[in-house]
């Protein structure tokens, strides 16, 4: 009984505001009933190629040759019964999709309060009542998971450790290496702002005197 007026492609929402009881549309009982499920990427494209085949005949989404809304029993027997035969699927209820469904969100780790909502569940609690059993067999909840977020993390850190030492180890050898080819600023200035302790002893060179012969002084005979 969905309708293209409640399909919002604007927003990707399917709007659940009406149901055929007794092949009537009628309002749906409760509030909570009235929901607005949000389109995957594969129902929204789904329901883009189901526009441009029924949008133009009729106000259903999914209707007949004659543009009314599909009996649910000629479904069941002229399309969803061969289908399953087809596939090689034991017959389950068309219901059973639902279920499907809510098991996969929650294998796949969705939050429970987004498919609740999904659902038209008003809490969580029927969602965990209904569905909870099934999902162990799904996500292996066994504690593997933390054993894996664990190794995770770990890994990280034995990684980053590794990587340390390393890195001081390279920037000890380019520290050694300046520090060898030029003194470092506070070196500098230290040096320059040293008072010496003493004077420096004066050098005093000496040079041999020369003799100096007398002017008349006279050749040996």
């Amino acid at each position: 009984g969905l309708k293209w007026k409640y399909i919002d492609f604007e927003r990707r929402l399917i709007l659940v505001r009406e149901s055929i009881v007794l092949k009537e549309d009628e309002d749906l009982k409760t509030e909570g009933s009235m929901r607005d499920i949000q389109m995957s990427q594969v129902v929204f494209d789904a329901l883009r190629q189901q526009q441009s085949m029924t949008s133009r005949v009729s106000e259903y989404v999914f209707c007949n040759s004659t543009g009314h809304p599909v009996d649910n029993q000629n479904f069941l027997n002229r399309v969803w019964a061969p289908l399953l035969r087809h596939l090689g699927y034991a017959h389950r209820r068309a219901y059973q999709t639902r279920h499907t469904a809510a098991t996969l969100w929650l294998a796949s780790g969705e939050a429970p309060e987004w498919i609740a909502r999904q659902l038209g569940h008003t809490s969580t609690e029927m969602l965990f009542r209904v569905y909870s059993r099934y999902v162990p067999n799904l996500t292996r909840q066994d504690g593997s998971a933390m054993e894996r977020l664990l190794a995770r993390q770990l890994g990280s850190m034995h990684a980053v450790r590794a990587a340390v030492p390393a890195q001081r180890l390279v920037a000890g050898a380019g520290a050694s290496s300046r520090a060898v080819a030029q003194p470092t600023v506070d070196q500098q200035h230290s040096a320059q702002n040293a008072k010496p302790t003493s004077k420096p002893s004066a050098v005093v060179h000496t040079f041999p005197s020369r003799r100096r012969e007398p002017s008349n002084a006279q050749a040996p005979p």
